[in-house]
């Protein structure tokens, strides 16, 4: 649930996509953007977080949380008792926990349901998701509701016309030796560690601008994360591409796929930012534009 990584599962071969849109790049597009709003619409996807609770050495209670919460250096502790009615994969959540979560990491460690909520109705419907991560070595629990009113109230992603001529065949030059820096993110006073393994030059109207990838999480291909000039469009966004093979000496950007990342939904995202320098002087106007009524109320402690 990591939202360092947010590449859409590519669509099954029996999704419904319509004939012939393994050969026709506007259908495969469009085939492509259904499988991504139905994943955002999951039980406990990014249209569902409603806190992002950052955990202190000393016990406490917290918002619409059950239980006793804190963290130090030996990991995020949970004191439970029966009537706190937490759960996990396992059965229910009593007495003291602890887990461990690498940097960028995040862990499902309890459920629990809601007063008022049917407890006959389906688990991923009506129970809360608490999701441990770690980021600038603290530790937070993000709370995922089925329930919250940015999942109810979603009608897609808008998004601009497909449009081949965003489709380039960029310049790429793969780096020897990846290179470690630390940027920025969507949730103030964060930071990431990225990994840069190349640069593209990225041109139209004959501006050209050189651009550096990154490691995707989780994935063999690269990420490149970028700013640009267009209207309607999130603080910056994200395309996921395959590596090249070595020798290659272009890579394939088709930018109709450049996504919205996590925090472009929610509040409760802690999204990473461009590496320094990635913004694109000219208007990208293609992808994903900016989610509306999507947004919830900022809820932290």
């Amino acid at each position: 649930m990591t939202d360092t990584a947010t590449r859409p599962p590519a669509a099954p071969a029996d999704s419904g996509a319509p004939a012939g849109a393994a050969t026709d790049p506007r259908a495969a597009w469009e085939a492509w953007h259904a499988e991504r709003e139905r994943a955002l619409t999951a039980p406990h996807g990014w249209l569902t977080p409603v806190a992002l609770l950052w955990l202190r050495a000393q016990r406490r209670l917290l918002p619409g949380l059950p239980g006793l919460w804190s963290a130090d250096d030996d990991g995020a502790h949970l004191l439970a008792v029966d009537d706190d009615a937490l759960t996990d994969a396992d059965g229910p959540v009593r007495g003291e926990r602890t887990w461990h979560v690498p940097e960028d990491g995040s862990l499902v460690v309890a459920r629990h349901l809601p007063a008022g909520r049917d407890p006959l109705a389906a688990p991923d419907e009506v129970e809360v998701v608490v999701e441990l991560v770690r980021r600038t070595g603290r530790y937070g629990l993000r709370l995922r509701d089925p329930q919250a009113a940015t999942r109810g109230r979603f009608t897609g992603v808008p998004t601009f016309p497909y449009d081949e001529s965003w489709v380039l065949d960029a310049p790429v030059r793969w780096y020897d030796a990846p290179q470690q820096v630390v940027v920025g993110a969507a949730q103030p006073g964060l930071v990431h560690d990225a990994t840069v393994v190349g640069e593209v030059d990225v041109e139209r109207g004959g501006t050209v601008r050189t651009l550096r990838l990154v490691e995707a999480p989780g994935t063999d291909g690269v990420a490149l994360l970028f700013s640009d000039e267009a209207d309607d469009v999130a603080g910056w966004r994200v395309l996921h591409t395959a590596r090249t093979a070595d020798g290659a000496t272009t890579l394939r950007l088709d930018l109709n796929r450049t996504l919205n990342l996590p925090y472009a939904f929610t509040d409760f995202g802690t999204c990473p930012s461009p590496v320094l320098g990635n913004h694109l002087p000219f208007a990208v106007e293609a992808g994903e534009r900016t989610p509306t009524g999507t947004r919830t109320e900022r809820r932290t402690a």
